[in-house]
């Protein structure tokens, strides 16, 4: 059954249809096409795609890109860039610097646990010769 079906719509797609374009007043033939609907389908496809494309390619290749939200010149992109690196070594050294204030603050109030270094030093044992 899905072939005879397949069949008949590939069929009703090639059936020729007369497209005539006549004067009103005079009854006179101005044009004439033969068409299918195939043939009417790949033709809106193409000029579709063609528009679509066109349009793409003004926009990429032309200054109209710049009116696009959140496209930027390239100078901009790179001040945008070099200025929330900037911003992030900022917030970062203000941790650091909120962590020491806080160790002041607790070493200076009697606050809590010191806790002090006790990391042995690894000192090689030089060996002296007495010769």
């Amino acid at each position: 059954m899905a072939k005879s079906d397949a069949n008949s719509t590939l069929k009703r797609l090639q059936n020729r249809y007369r497209l005539v374009v006549m004067n009103d007043d005079t009854y006179e033939e101005v044009v004439t096409f033969k068409l299918s609907r195939l043939s009417v389908y790949v033709f809106l496809s193409t000029i579709f795609v063609v528009l679509v494309g066109l349009t793409v390619a003004l926009i990429v290749f032309t200054p109209l890109r710049y009116y696009i939200p959140g496209y930027g010149s390239l100078n901009e992109r790179k001040a945008l860039m070099n200025l929330k690196i900037r911003t992030d070594s900022l917030e970062r050294e203000m941790k650091y610097k909120d962590v020491y204030l806080e160790g002041i603050k607790k070493a200076l109030t009697g606050d809590g646990n010191v806790v002090l270094d006790t990391t042995l030093l690894a000192i090689p044992h030089v060996e002296t010769t007495n010769e």
